[in-house]
């Protein structure tokens, strides 16, 4: 009789160890899922002004409506593929599947990784159009291309990185133009320009920066 109540005891234990773990777990993949749809939310109010722009452009065409159409539509594809690597929902491919609820501790620790090699410095453009800011500052989000947001009013930026009043220069390293801007709201990618500082650096005829160079300043 002794050894039957030990073994029942020995099960609720392993029961309720369970089930904390599992509550750990979920609270883990809750706050992802937080972080994640900030991210989420941006890309979709920029996709959302993008489709809002061609709709307007086919319900009052004019000589330069269908390029304006392929751009946006070079700019919404961009778009997707921002949401399919970010794990969004939507139409846009099934999201990325979820981590597992827990992680097996590990044995032992393990070695820091060897340290990379810095990458030289990226030579400052030429000064170009835009607002004519002096000065450089740190460069961010190397790689990133630069596309717009479809947003009206004076000169501004989204990005999903940097706080409200953070100051950007981003510059068009194909023409050599740049313009200065405040972060005004929050989208889905490193910085998105409205149409006025979009306006400010872009290619005629061109809705997307393939290679540009941000930095914050200020």
């Amino acid at each position: 009789m002794s050894r039957r109540k030990t073994l029942t005891r020995k099960k609720k234990i392993a029961l309720v160890a369970g089930a904390l773990v599992l509550a750990g777990g979920t609270a883990v993949v809750l706050t992802g899922t937080s972080q994640a749809s900030v991210a989420c939310d941006g890309l979709t109010t920029a996709l959302a002004n993008n489709e809002r722009f061609i709709a307007d452009q086919r319900a009052n065409p004019d000589a330069q409506s269908q390029a304006r159409i392929a751009n946006r539509e070079a700019v919404i594809a961009q778009i997707r593929l921002q949401q399919a690597a970010s794990g969004c929902g939507g139409d846009t491919g099934a999201a990325a599947p979820a981590a597992p609820a827990t992680q097996p501790a590990p044995t032992q620790a393990q070695p820091a990784p060897p340290a990379q090699p810095a990458e030289p410095a990226e030579p400052a453009p030429p000064a170009g159009g835009g607002d004519g800011a002096g000065g450089s500052g740190d460069v961010v989000c190397a790689g990133s291309t630069v596309t717009l947001s479809g947003e009206a009013g004076a000169p501004a930026a989204s990005s999903n990185q940097f706080p409200l009043g953070t100051r950007l220069k981003v510059t068009n390293l194909d023409n050599a133009k740049s313009t200065t801007v405040e972060v005004t709201s929050t989208s889905g990618s490193c910085v998105l320009l409205n149409d006025a500082a979009f306006e400010q650096v872009r290619e005629p005829g061109k809705f997307l920066i393939r290679k540009a160079r941000i930095e914050r300043v200020g």
